[in-house]
């Protein structure tokens, strides 16, 4: 089963189109260096939670949108040598003051599948 890396963001809804732009790209890349999918979601039906939610794990704001994408690879070992490849790739690599979002709020993570359907 394939090893996965998870991603929730909050993106300025004025940025939208310039992270959809970024999130083209860098999927290609991770693409060309072997990940298996590459998926990038934007929130539709995210209710703001009491306790815990995506926009609320984010601290996104009232104009900002939840982005919720994955990447998954053959293995954990794969996903570590595609991301070497990638974040040494200029095609990715960016200044964090031009990004169109906040990475401190970033939630990111990789994930062992144990289901598959």
């Amino acid at each position: 089963m394939p090893y996965v890396d998870g991603f929730v963001l909050a993106v300025p809804k004025k940025n939208l189109e310039a992270y959809k732009e970024i999130a083209r790209n860098a999927g290609a890349v991770w693409m060309e260096f072997g990940a298996l999918s590459y998926v990038e979601c934007i929130a539709d039906d995210v209710p703001y939670g009491e306790l815990t939610s995506f926009p609320r794990a984010v601290q996104a704001t009232d104009d900002e949108v939840v982005v919720f994408s994955w990447i998954t690879y053959e293995s954990r070992e794969q996903r570590d040598e595609i991301n070497a490849k990638v974040m040494a790739d200029p095609r990715v690599k960016g200044d964090p003051a031009t990004m169109p979002f906040d990475g401190k709020r970033m939630i990111f993570g990789g994930f062992e599948s144990f289901v598959e359907l």
